[in-house]
C-alpha cells in the first residue's frame, strides 16, 4: 500500500517514528559524550611512571630475552598480561615509540570504551521504546557515561598507559555482548551458539585483562552455564573460556614459579585494610560529591523497575479463573516443583544479566576497600564504577503521546451526543469511562516519570559540567598522611611538564639526570646505585676487585620509582624496588601495617648490597649502610627456601626447572620473610654471624 504522497505507509507508522527518535537520540548523545572525553583525556595525555613500567618488558621482549623485566630474571612485573601483549602487538605492528604506542593504543580503548558501553544499555531498553503506554515519544539520553567522563581521574587514566583503558574496553564489550545473549531464546540456532562462545571466550579473558576481574566474568560464565543450554553447549563454554586463561595460568607457574603477577605479591593483594580502603572510598567522592549522581542513578533504576513492571501490565493476558475461551476455570498454583523448574530461563533474562553486572561492580569495589585502594587519586575504583553503571549509560526518557488525555475524564464528545448516550444507555457510558481509568493512570504515571528522569538528568548534566574540573587539595604539592595523591598532577609540578609522555621527559624528574651520568659512569665496573638524600646524588656500593667465579659485573640501580628508572637505563642494568615489583626478595617480605598504601613494602638497602656481591666494608661501602646488617643479609640469604625462590627465577629454563616451578609455585606464593636480617636469621634456623667491628 503506498502513501498519498507514494512513499510506503510503513514509514509513517507511529511506531517507527518513534523508535528513529530513540536512536537519533542516543546517537547525538553518544557522539558528544565520547568527543567530550576524548577531548578531555588528550589535554590529560601522559604516561606515569607505572606505565612506563611494562614498556621495560617489551623492550626485554624485542631484545630476545623473553618477558622479564630484567634479563636473566623471570619475573614478571606487570599486572595485566592481556595489556602487556596487546602494546607488544601494537609496537611490533607500527614499530612505533612504545611510550607513544601506550599512549595512543591507551586512548584508543579508553576512548571506544563509551559508545560502546552506551550501545549496550540502549539495547537493553530497545523494548521499552513507547514507554508504560506503548505509544510514547522515547529518548536515550546519557546518563552513566557523564557520570564517568566527568570525574577528572577517569580523563587522566585515559592515557597513563596503565591498563584502565583495556579494563573498561572489555568490561563495555562483555556489557553488549551479555545483553545480546539475554534477548536470544534458549534455542537461538548456530549463529547464536556461536555468539554464546564468543561471550564465554571474552568473560574467560578477565583474570588476563586484571586478576580482578574475574569477580565479573566468573559471574558471567555462572549465568550463561547454568541457562537453559544443552550440555555439549555448557562443555562448549567452559573450553573456550578456560583455554587461554588456564593455559597461561600453566605457563605462569612454570616459568615465573608463581600462581599470581610478582606485584600481587608485593602488594599482598589478600591483605585487608579496611580504614585505608574507607579513606581511599572518600579520597574520590569527597571532591566531586560524587554521591549526589550515584545516588540519582540509584533512583533512575528504581523508577526504571517500577516502569518496567507497569508496562508489563499492559500486556494482555487471559485473565485468571477463565479459559481461552472465556469459560470459567480454576486454574491450580504451580508447585514448588514447577516453579523450580523454570528458573534456568530466568537466567537469561534481561534482569538477570543487570543483577549480575551490578552485583559485581559491587563487590569489586568493596575488594578495593578491603585492600586498602590504591596510592594513586581514584584509579582502582575507576573500572568497578563504570561497571556499576554500565545498565545506566543511557536511560529511556518517554513523554505519553497524548498528555492532555491523562487528565480528561472522558473523551471530548458533543454534549448533546453524552446526554443522549447516558439517557438512552447509562451503564454503557459508565462502562466506557471504567475502561478509561487505567490507561489515564498509566498515562499519568508515564508523565509523572518523564518529569523525573529529566530532573534528574538535567541534575547529573549540571553536576558534570560545575564539578570536572575540580582537584584535590594541595593536588601535586602534598601527598599527605593518607599516602593518596593525585599522581598525574604530582609528577606534572615537580618536571613543570604538563604533558609528561617518554621517558626523556621524566629525566627532568629530581634524580633521574644524575642517575643516567652514574649508571655511565659505573657501566663497566659494575655496582650497586643507591638513592642518596640529595636529589642531585647517588651513591655505590662498589663491586670487589675479583668476582667471585661465575659472577658477572653489572650496575644494579635500586629505586622506588621503578619505570622511568627502567626506561632511562640500558638493558643490561638490572633495575630493582624496595617494594619488589620487579624484585622477589623484597616482594617476599612481610607488609608493614603502617606502611604508605601501595608502598608497604621497604627491603633495607643492606640485603641488595649482600646479594648483588657488593664489597661489604667501609671505606667503600656507602657511610650510611650498616656493615653488620651487610653481613647478616648475607648469612639470611643462605636460607633453604630463600635460595630455592631464587633458583626459580635465576637458574637456567629447562623442562626439569619448569616441572619444578610447577610444583613449588603453590609455595612461594605465599611464601614470606622477615625484612630484619637478624630475624630472618632466627626464622631460618641459621647461626648469627659475629659483629665486623666487635666493641
Amino acid at each position: 500500500m503506498q502513501s498519498t504522497d507514494g512513499s510506503p505507509s510503513r514509514l509513517r507508522s507511529p511506531k517507527l517514528r518513534h523508535n528513529k527518535l530513540a536512536a537519533a537520540s542516543f546517537l547525538i548523545g553518544a557522539v558528544a559524550v565520547t568527543t567530550f572525553f576524548a577531548i578531555g583525556a588528550w589535554q590529560r595525555r601522559w604516561i606515569a611512571d607505572d606505565g612506563l613500567i611494562v614498556l621495560r618488558t617489551l623492550r626485554n621482549l624485542f631484545a630476545g630475552n623473553g618477558p622479564v623485566f630484567n634479563a636473566g630474571e623471570r619475573v614478571e612485573a606487570n599486572t595485566s598480561t592481556a595489556w602487556t601483549y596487546l602494546l607488544w602487538f601494537w609496537a611490533w605492528i607500527t614499530d612505533g615509540q612504545l611510550e607513544y604506542v601506550a599512549l595512543w593504543v591507551a586512548l584508543v580503548c579508553s576512548v571506544a570504551a563509551i559508545p560502546i558501553a552506551m550501545y549496550g544499555s540502549a539495547r537493553l531498553f530497545g523494548t521499552r521504546i513507547g514507554g508504560v503506554t506503548g505509544d510514547g515519544w522515547t529518548l536515550l539520553l546519557p546518563f552513566g557515561a557523564i557520570v564517568y567522563i566527568a570525574l577528572p581521574p577517569a580523563r587522566d587514566f585515559a592515557t597513563s598507559g596503565l591498563e584502565n583503558g583495556l579494563c573498561i574496553l572489555w568490561a563495555a564489550l562483555l556489557w553488549c555482548q551479555l545483553v545480546a545473549w539475554s534477548r536470544r531464546g534458549p534455542h537461538p540456532g548456530r549463529g547464536g551458539a556461536a555468539a554464546t562462545l564468543v561471550l564465554a571466550f571474552t568473560a574467560g579473558l578477565a583474570p588476563l585483562v586484571r586478576p580482578e576481574l574475574t569477580v565479573l566474568g566468573g559471574l558471567v560464565l555462572l549465568l550463561v552455564f547454568f541457562a537453559p543450554l544443552g550440555w555439549k553447549m555448557r562443555i562448549g563454554v567452559v573450553v573456550v573460556a578456560a583455554a587461554l586463561p588456564v593455559g597461561y595460568q600453566i605457563f605462569r607457574m612454570g616459568y615465573y614459579a608463581l600462581l599470581v603477577p610478582n606485584p600481587a605479591v608485593a602488594k599482598d593483594a589478600s591483605g585487608a585494610k579496611w580504614e585505608q580502603g574507607f579513606a581511599y572510598l572518600t579520597n574520590l567522592f569527597g571532591p566531586y560529591v560524587l554521591v549526589l549522581p550515584l545516588v540519582l542513578a540509584a533512583l533512575a533504576g528504581v523508577l526504571l523497575i517500577v516502569g518496567g513492571r507497569l508496562r508489563a501490565d499492559t500486556v494482555p493476558t487471559t485473565p485468571v479463573g477463565e479459559d481461552a475461551t472465556g469459560e470459567d476455570a480454576q486454574t491450580p498454583a504451580p508447585s514448588w516443583r514447577a516453579r523450580l523448574g523454570t528458573w534456568p530461563g530466568r537466567l537469561q533474562s534481561p534482569a538477570a544479566v543487570v543483577t549480575v553486572v551490578v552485583l559485581a561492580g559491587i563487590v569489586l569495589i568493596v575488594y578495593w576497600m578491603r585492600q586498602g585502594g590504591d596510592f594513586m587519586h581514584g584509579r582502582v575504583l575507576l573500572v568497578p564504577l563504570f561497571v556499576t553503571l554500565l545498565p545506566l549509560m543511557v536511560v529511556p526518557l518517554t513523554v505519553p503521546a497524548r498528555v492532555g488525555a491523562a487528565f480528561r475524564r472522558r473523551a471530548s464528545r458533543d454534549a448533546d451526543s453524552v446526554i443522549a448516550d447516558d439517557v438512552a444507555e447509562p451503564s454503557t457510558a459508565v462502562a466506557d469511562d471504567a475502561a478509561a481509568q487505567p490507561d489515564r493512570r498509566r498515562t499519568r504515571a508515564q508523565l509523572i516519570g518523564a518529569v523525573a528522569m529529566a530532573g534528574m538528568w538535567v541534575t547529573v548534566v549540571v553536576w558534570a559540567v560545575t564539578t570536572h574540573g575540580n582537584v584535590l587539595p594541595n593536588a601535586g604539592i602534598d601527598i599527605g598522611r593518607s599516602g593518596i595523591v593525585d599522581e598525574r598532577r604530582f609528577y606534572v609540578t615537580n618536571m613543570g611538564n604538563e604533558n609528561p609522555v617518554t621517558a626523556e621527559d621524566y629525566l627532568d624528574y629530581p634524580r633521574m639526570s644524575a642517575m643516567v651520568e652514574k649508571i655511565d659512569k659505573y657501566h663497566k665496573d659494575g655496582g650497586v646505585i643507591l638513592p642518596s638524600f640529595n636529589y642531585d646524588e647517588w651513591y655505590v656500593a662498589q663491586l670487589p676487585p675479583v668476582m667471585p667465579k661465575g659472577a658477572q659485573r653489572q650496575v644494579t640501580v635500586y629505586f622506588l620509582n621503578l619505570g622511568m628508572t627502567s626506561m632511562n637505563a640500558p638493558l643490561d642494568v638490572r633495575v630493582i624496588d624496595q617494594m619488589g615489583l620487579a624484585y622477589p626478595l623484597a616482594a617476599h617480605t612481610e607488609r608493614l601495617e603502617d606502611g604508605r598504601i601501595g608502598h608497604d613494602k621497604i627491603l633495607p638497602s643492606e640485603w641488595v648490597v649482600a646479594e648483588a656481591g657488593a664489597f661489604p666494608r667501609r671505606p667503600v661501602l656507602p657511610g650510611y649502610l650498616d656493615e653488620d646488617l651487610v653481613r647478616q643479609a648475607q648469612v639470611a640469604l643462605q636460607c633453604p627456601e630463600t635460595r630455592d625462590r631464587f633458583a626459580s627465577f635465576e637458574g637456567p629454563w629447562s623442562f626439569e626447572r619448569f616441572k619444578h616451578n610447577l610444583r613449588q609455585s603453590f609455595t612461594f606464593t605465599d611464601y614470606r620473610i622477615q625484612r630484619e636480617p637478624e630475624y630472618e636469621i632466627a626464622r631460618c634456623g641459621l647461626e648469627m654471624p659475629p659483629p665486623v667491628n666487635p666493641e
